[in-house]
């Protein structure tokens, strides 16, 4: 009784011991890739194109790029219809900068890295609520880069897989409860601006190389 007795308290002593220092229960997420299989890292330049199932077909087709709608500066975030149009090249700045490596489903900033119209603006992305007649949540230009809090939240956005490809989504994990988490999306406006906003139905899209 007495061995049956000291290997219970045993057992029980070691169940409650912490995991070793070099043990891990959260593995790290995948690392995003662009159209070449090479993993995306934040001190790469890159364009955000329409995912298309035929590998060279993303070189000749749209991506996304600046116009000026209702106001003069900051510049919103449009979908171009091809290369020739417009399309800027783009750069992931995660929410540890010092990682160098992008993985989905990690807060991250985004910013076109192209001069603009705007000097005085910044050209990373941020949302704007526009409360007409069907309220939207619209993605323009002119946030920050770093200091996730309350102030920033909506310069944060997300890659995610879906269906063989990656979406944009903007949800901050680092706030202490969910604010504001969708997809990000192409609304067409009275102008015919494809216009980058939060929906329902995301974008589809994959990251090549600039």
């Amino acid at each position: 009784m007495k061995i049956t007795l000291f290997a219970l308290a045993l057992l029980i002593a070691l169940s409650s011991q912490p995991p070793h220092l070099g043990a891990s229960n959260n593995a790290s997420p995948p690392e995003v890739l662009d159209t070449s299989a090479k993993i995306l890292r934040a001190d790469s330049n890159y364009y955000i194109v329409p995912y298309w199932p035929q590998p060279t077909k993303c070189l000749t087709s749209g991506g996304l790029g600046l116009t000026s709608i209702g106001q003069t500066c900051p510049l919103d975030v449009i979908l171009v219809n091809d290369r020739y149009h417009g399309r800027l090249p783009l750069s992931f700045t995660p929410i540890n900068p010092k990682k160098g490596v992008i993985r989905v489903d990690t807060d991250l900033n985004i910013k076109f890295a192209a001069r603009t119209s705007c000097p005085h603006h910044s050209t990373a992305w941020t949302l704007e609520f526009v409360g007409s007649k069907a309220p939207q949540w619209f993605v323009t230009t002119g946030g920050a880069v770093g200091n996730p809090g309350w102030k920033t939240m909506y310069n944060w956005f997300k890659i995610e897989e879906y269906d063989g490809a990656y979406k944009l989504v903007h949800c901050p994990s680092f706030l202490p409860h969910k604010h504001l988490c969708q997809n990000v999306g192409v609304v067409v406006d009275r102008n015919g601006n494809k216009r980058l906003a939060l929906t329902h139905v995301p974008l589809k899209v994959q990251f090549q190389k600039a």
